[in-house]
Order: C-alpha cells, then sequence, then structure tokens
C-alpha cells in the first residue's frame, strides 16, 4: 500500500468518525428530547428557587436570591420563556402528542 491510498483510506475513516459524531450530537432525533427535558429540569429548578417571580410567595426565595447574580443570563431566558404562555403550553404540549 503506497502513500496515496494510505492518505485516502485515513481520509475515509475520519470523513466516516466526523459524520457519525454529528449525527450523534446535533442531528439524532433523541438530541431534542435530552434538550427538552435538560429545559424541563432547569424551568423546575428556577420555579423551585425563585417562586416570587410569578406571585407565589416562598420563604425559599430569601435563600436562594443569593445565587441571582450567578444565573441572571439564565433567569432572565426563563423568566421571558414562562411569560410566553403561548410557547409555553405549545412546548408543553408536544410532550404529550408525539
Amino acid at each position: 500500500m503506497d502513500l496515496p491510498e494510505r492518505i485516502e483510506r485515513y481520509l475515509d475513516i475520519v470523513d466516516e468518525w466526523v459524520r457519525g459524531l454529528y449525527h450523534g450530537m446535533i442531528s439524532h432525533p433523541a438530541y431534542e428530547k435530552i434538550e427538552k427535558e435538560a429545559e424541563d429540569l432547569e424551568d423546575a429548578f428556577m420555579l423551585a428557587c425563585f417562586p416570587d417571580a410569578f406571585g407565589i410567595p416562598s420563604p425559599v426565595s430569601y435563600y436562594t436570591a443569593e445565587i441571582l447574580p450567578y444565573i441572571e443570563d439564565e433567569f432572565e431566558a426563563w423568566e421571558r420563556r414562562l411569560w410566553d404562555r403561548n410557547s409555553m403550553i405549545e412546548r408543553k404540549g408536544q410532550q404529550y402528542h408525539f
């Protein structure tokens, strides 16, 4: 086996590996399910920590206010996502209707 054949074989292997990596990380249908599940867990955590953002009184939010400077960007995105009721109902409805 000469050098050009070895290079071509190596490039084929690398191409196959990159295609598999792309499929597994981005284009696989399970990626969307994992992303939605992570978003749901984040929603539950944020709602448990900051219920007063939606008018639910809780003494827990006094203690969790200390982490607010660290998760400021996530908090704003979460609050915006939850206040948009149309997208929230649509997202939650998709979970039960495949």
